[in-house]
């Protein structure tokens, strides 16, 4: 069960002129379940993307990467197979299932961009996507954002899927956005992919930088387990049906509206964390450079002894002070170091704060949901991670996930 997220109202999602999405049950490797999605896309529409850093990157990603830099005219994403580590076959059949979408769609194969997520070392069926593809572009719809978010699922509980409007001098931009996620999860642009489109007019360099920054700001600032998948993709879409985005304060509006949205998507997978029970906040202060601050917050959110105490509750705090220790930062004068649960300082100075009671870390990390803070005191800069506890599930999920 996701910590605080309940499945998306189809109702509040806003359909993004020069989108349309259609699902399909392709049979790719359980029966009767949404695992082909197609969004098809209005000429003209500008393409941005950010993908994984694993050096075994999946035959869809190599593929995605190289047909942006044509007129991307569709996406075609599966679920159940990741077609990773397949070799020249894998790369064939993520062509393959690209030539078919083109025939349908009449476009050129080159202009349609491939997304695979699941089972690794698999080939990819891609005789069942392209049988399954004339249903999907016959489901084609600008409302079924719902639907969409619900066929790129895998171990997911819960789709997630959100809108917003961002306010530009021309008019107000729809922004909607959908994202897969909960295991193999630590982005380093996890298995993860998202999708946010927008109607509003902008040039496919200022798409880029606000695609870079808005991953920075929410995919690359979350982990569930530290694993990087081989298949993550996060992709922007701006159609120019919209208001045009014109200034620096319009560009600046929209990005952070794409921001936002990517901060949304990328919580709800941390919320849906494999097994998760608990959503946490790690916020590391007063560092010398961003950089160190998210390397001491990925110490303590990598960390299995801390996990396993977040989802027990227990307070055994010692193990977080040992993790900033233990995060490679060098020259950390542990004396200067404060630690925080929620409001409660729990140490000060490197040790124990002398007005600290147990039951009080005891009753903050009983809660769904809570943060941590730890304070450097060696310079001005600061960063924050998201990150969810160890539970038993998640052993038994990632144990049984080819069942």
């Amino acid at each position: 069960m996701a910590v605080n997220l309940p499945a998306p109202d189809p109702a509040q999602l806003h359909a993004v002129s020069g989108v349309e999405l259609g699902v399909a049950r392709a049979g790719i490797r359980k029966p009767d379940r949404k695992d082909l999605l197609v969004m098809r896309l209005a000429l003209g529409t500008a393409v941005a993307g950010v993908f994984t850093r694993n050096r075994f990157c999946a035959a869809p990603v190599v593929l995605a990467k190289a047909h942006l830099r044509h007129a991307v005219r569709a996406l075609v994403v599966n679920t159940g197979n990741a077609n990773a580590g397949t070799g020249r076959d894998g790369l064939a059949r993520a062509l393959a299932v690209c030539k078919a979408a083109a025939a349908g769609l009449g476009c050129r194969p080159q202009q349609v961009l491939p997304f695979s997520t699941g089972v690794i070392m698999e080939p990819l069926p891609s005789e069942r996507i392209a049988a399954g593809l004339p249903d999907a572009i016959r489901n084609l719809r600008a409302d079924n954002w719902a639907s969409a978010a619900e066929a790129i699922m895998t171990t997911d509980t819960v789709p997630k899927a959100f809108s917003r409007k961002a306010r530009l001098a021309a008019g107000e931009a729809t922004v909607t956005g959908i994202a897969k996620g909960s295991g193999m999860i630590r982005p380093d642009m996890a298995t993860m992919l998202g999708f946010v489109a927008t109607d509003a007019k902008v040039s496919k360099v200022a798409l880029r930088r606000i695609t870079k920054a808005a991953a920075d700001q929410s995919f690359n600032a979350i982990t569930v387990d530290g694993d990087t998948s081989t298949n993550d993709a996060f992709i922007c879409l701006a159609t120019g049906k919209g208001p045009v985005a014109r200034s620096k304060k319009d560009v600046d509006a929209l990005a952070d509206a794409i921001a936002e949205m990517a901060q949304l998507l990328a919580q709800a997978i941390v919320r849906d964390g494999e097994g998760a029970t608990k959503f946490v906040t790690l916020r590391v202060e007063g560092g010398r450079n961003a950089a160190e601050c998210r390397k001491v917050a990925y110490a303590i959110a990598h960390s299995p002894l801390v996990k396993t105490a977040f989802f027990a509750g227990d307070p055994n705090l010692g193990r977080i002070l040992a993790a900033i220790g233990n995060a490679g930062v060098a020259g950390l004068d542990t004396s200067k170091v404060d630690l925080y649960i929620d409001a409660v300082r729990v140490a000060r100075g490197g040790g124990r704060d002398p007005a600290y009671r147990e039951e009080q870390g005891a009753a903050a990390m009983k809660k769904a949901e809570f943060l941590v803070r730890a304070v450097l005191r060696r310079g001005q800069a600061a960063s924050t991670v998201w990150t969810c506890d160890l539970s038993y599930d998640y052993v038994k999920i990632n144990a049984e996930y080819r069942s």
